[in-house]
């Protein structure tokens, strides 16, 4: 039994949201060990598919034991869609924080209509709110909720030289099941973006969690510490760089705390990883789009080449977050 007919037994049982990212976790690790048991030998063959039989049957009956003895509904949204801040207490470093989180709303909701969801994370000593400004030409017309967490320190703990030990992908989990009270909210459609230090976030929640169709990462790409393989959930990625950009250049190499690969390298990693076809390229203007196509689950990766962008190409710039949106919402 693989991990998404696991997944679906485990909704079919009425587990909480988060329980079910908590699953999905543990999931995520067996699949890991059963994917790495290899041997060309045929005693050592019948040894892992004896290994492998034993953890799926360990999974199944921690599964039926949770289905047997759990009395928890998905919860029933109770909470009208409007623009609104909450919080979410996190322990960091043995004191208790309530972290920000903005919800910017449709200028009109319609109560018939369950809209997308976009995570946006901002850049290193940027505040949350920064996004309204930047997405409102998106989020007023209705075509999704944004959803705005602030970082920690005002910064995301994605590993690098961040002060900040906060554990964001916890938080993150937290913001998805609190959201789980609001209604008109569609969660088989969520996505994130980020910028900078904000894409080093959604890097990282790209590559161990399952929550987001898609993703776009501006002015940041993957690092040498983090890189999908096929064990990573597929998840259809747009990235952005400036080539003008002198904080993180798009040739790569050590900075603040990273060792980022170019950025044609971090797109064909993805690629890679979700085993796509090569890049057909596209010239706009100066600027050049490669696109790579037919990845697993139907997903696609995309890396947009600026030749003139520095590292706030994103600033004043709604056009490129139309663009964005665009790719987004096809998966």
């Amino acid at each position: 039994m693989n991990k998404i007919t696991l997944t679906a037994l485990l909704i079919i049982t009425g587990m909480s949201y988060l329980q079910k990212i908590e699953m999905n976790r543990t999931l995520s690790a067996q699949n890991h060990q059963i994917n790495n048991v290899a041997s060309p030998s045929d005693a050592r063959y019948a040894f892992n598919k004896a290994y492998t039989g034993e953890l799926i049957d360990n999974l199944q009956f921690q599964i039926d034991a949770i289905a047997e003895t759990s009395n928890v509904e998905n919860p029933v949204p109770s909470i009208d869609l409007t623009d609104t801040t909450f919080y979410i207490d996190q322990e960091i470093d043995g004191v208790n924080f309530s972290r920000e989180v903005i919800i910017e709303v449709p200028n009109t909701v319609d109560s018939s209509v369950n809209y997308p969801i976009v995570l946006a994370f901002h850049g290193r000593s940027v505040e949350n709110d920064t996004w309204i400004g930047k997405l409102n030409h998106l989020t007023g017309p209705g075509e999704f909720v944004g959803v705005y967490p602030q970082g920690h320190q005002f910064m995301w703990n994605s590993g690098g030289n961040e002060n900040t030990t906060a554990d964001d992908v916890a938080f993150v989990d937290a913001i998805l099941v609190a959201l789980q009270d609001y209604k008109n909210l569609d969660f088989e459609r969520v996505y994130a973006m980020g910028t900078s230090n904000g894409s080093g976030i959604t890097n990282k929640l790209a590559l161990e969690t399952s929550h987001f169709n898609a993703v776009s990462t501006i002015v940041a790409q993957l690092t040498t510490s983090g890189l999908p393989n096929f064990n990573t959930n597929p998840t259809a990625v747009f990235q952005v760089n400036g080539a003008a950009d002198t904080i993180i250049p798009i040739e790569g190499g050590p900075k603040l705390g990273y060792v980022f690969l170019e950025a044609l390298e971090s797109a064909e990693q993805w690629a890679a990883a979700f085993k796509c076809d090569d890049y057909q390229l596209q010239n706009i203007g100066p600027d050049s789009l490669y696109i790579f196509s037919n990845c697993t689950e139907g997903k696609e990766i995309r890396y947009l080449r600026i030749e003139d962008g520095a590292h706030n190409l994103h600033w004043g710039n709604p056009q490129l977050f139309t663009d964005i949106w665009d790719f987004l919402k096809n998966f």
